[in-house]
């Protein structure tokens, strides 16, 4: 996660109960340039309760009308899958990595070796589960969708407390999906300087423009959700991108992250040879030996051949130690004989 900005390319629920599926997806995110795949484990039963009262029901967004048991039941990537999927990713060279949503899918990652945890937005303020990802001691992201500053403080400090020491924070949007009037993207700043940590954006939006501009805020991580080119069906498709948007995005924040430059005041060599059209001191006329300079026979004007516009004054009513033609640059060598 050092200069390159790290892509995580999220399947959650768009592998649509599909094993094969699943894995044209990581093989998907890996040919597009994405630098990890994240997965979700977790089955309805360690979710929620299966219950008709009106508490466990949607009633606005993308999925309004499901029950919640009923939502996570077909959205869920079974657990089954995970150890083929993490084969497959490291078969490819793509780091596959999960969010568990409770303690259970911790002590099951943690027999995949899962290389590194990530906290959901929603169970941000889950203590004892931060608890027990941090003490794996692996690199933990923590997504902070909703959470106002004390509370990111809270599972901040957690984390620290149970041995984690890699910890990255994304500003989150928990919106599906979100509109730009959503974010403030100044929120990473703040993170950044609040923490002291690598932070990111976990960005549900429609809009590519959103995680491009992050980088100016100072984003080193992106996730984004994923689907393949032309696929119609997943849970989370309204706001995944699709197939060679993943490369398109990849390029972007890339190009964004290298404009982004160094952190010190720094101009490329390149530049050095369009000096030349600075302005400098000519002469207007012919001037002869001991004649004086005066503003009716030199000025400032392009190009650069000549000494610096700052110069001007100091040699203006001095008396020209050589004789110089009219349209010549009054050089450095002439500033030197000079009284």
């Amino acid at each position: 996660m050092e200069n390159k900005v790290f892509f995580i390319a999220e399947i959650s629920a768009n592998h649509c109960g599909n094993f094969i599926l699943a894995k044209k997806l990581i093989k998907c995110a890996h040919a597009n340039g994405a630098d990890a795949v994240k997965l979700q484990t977790y089955t309805a039963d360690t979710m929620t309760i299966k219950s008709n009262k009106k508490y466990f029901k949607i009633k606005e967004g993308l999925w309004k009308g499901y029950r919640l048991w009923d939502l996570y039941n077909k959205a869920h990537t079974p657990l089954q899958w995970h150890k083929e999927l993490f084969t497959y990713g490291k078969s490819l060279g793509i780091k596959v990595f999960s969010t568990p949503f409770d303690d259970t899918a911790v002590n099951f990652l943690e027999k995949l070796n899962c290389p590194i945890y990530k906290i959901s937005s929603f169970e941000m303020t889950d203590l004892n589960l931060v608890k027990k990802v941090s003490q794996t001691k692996k690199p933990i992201i923590i997504s902070t969708g909703m959470a106002n500053l004390n509370e990111i403080e809270t599972t901040f400090k957690t984390a620290r407390r149970n041995g984690a020491k890699d910890i990255t924070l994304l500003y989150c949007v928990s919106n599906y999906p979100s509109s730009i009037n959503d974010f403030n993207l100044n929120n990473i700043k703040i993170l950044k300087d609040k923490f002291k940590c690598k932070v990111g954006i976990s960005d549900h939006s429609k809009d590519n423009r959103v995680a491009i501009a992050s980088i100016a805020s100072g984003a080193e991580v992106i996730e984004k959700h994923i689907a393949l080119d032309n696929q119609k069906k997943g849970f989370d498709i309204d706001f995944s991108l699709k197939g060679k948007e993943i490369k398109k995005l990849r390029d972007d924040i890339d190009v964004a992250r290298k404009l982004m430059g160094k952190s010190f005041f720094f101009r490329n060599k390149s530049e050095n040879k369009s000096k030349i059209f600075r302005r400098s001191i000519f002469t207007t006329k012919d001037i002869k030996k001991g004649e004086k300079f005066s503003k009716d026979n030199i000025r400032v004007i392009r190009p650069g051949y000549g000494l610096a516009p700052k110069y001007f004054n100091k040699i203006l009513n001095k008396k020209s130690p050589i004789d110089i033609s009219n349209s010549e640059p009054i050089t450095s060598s002439i500033l030197k004989k000079l009284n």
